[in-house]
């Protein structure tokens, strides 16, 4: 299990391990490949990850193939209550993060306590930022997307199944088991 992090009491040691991280590949890139990378260095993508599913895992995996360091970010439970409502998350922000940080494409999780994940974009300085193909261009401006494209970052959409997302699961149980 890789550490886990949160964005409001642990910023030092994220940025030295995002540094070091830079630092390496930037080393290992000059040793072995002088005319440059062959692929992007960070990537980033964010969400509430409650009820960890089939797009979770396509959406990480996906990710992990556009870099060579998976930096996930985790709304804590407060700001899944924001986004979410009252009855979220169903399982803790340390058992999501947990789940997360065992699973081989990700390198590194953070949870986040803000309703907008901005402020910890703009602390990773991702080299690309990935999302769900449910957003769309606009949406994926709001959530970071216009403050990437400033310093030369990239945003990619992954392909997702239509009613796959964890609202419509926990809909399909509530129905199930009603």
């Amino acid at each position: 299990m890789k550490k886990i992090y949160n964005f409001t009491t642990d910023k030092k040691e994220i940025l030295e391990v995002l540094d070091e991280r830079r630092k390496f590949m930037d080393d290992f890139f000059m040793c072995f490949y002088p005319f440059g990378r062959k692929k992007p260095n960070i990537v980033f993508t964010n969400g509430c990850f409650d009820l960890i599913h089939s797009q979770h895992i396509n959406l990480l995996n996906k990710s992990k193939e556009l870099g060579y360091y998976l930096v996930v970010g985790v709304n804590s439970d407060k700001s899944v209550k924001l986004l979410k409502g009252e009855d979220r998350p169903i399982f803790s922000e340390e058992d999501r993060a947990f789940i997360l940080s065992s699973l081989e494409a990700v390198d590194c999780v953070i949870i986040f306590d803000d309703y907008s994940v901005l402020d910890l974009i703009k602390f990773v300085k991702p080299d690309i930022m990935t999302k769900g193909d449910d957003y769309n261009v606009n949406q994926l401006d709001d959530v970071g997307g216009e403050f990437i494209k400033t310093y030369g970052g990239k945003l990619e959409r992954i392909p997702t199944k239509k009613g796959m997302a964890t609202s419509d699961i926990i809909n399909k149980i509530i129905k199930l088991y009603k």
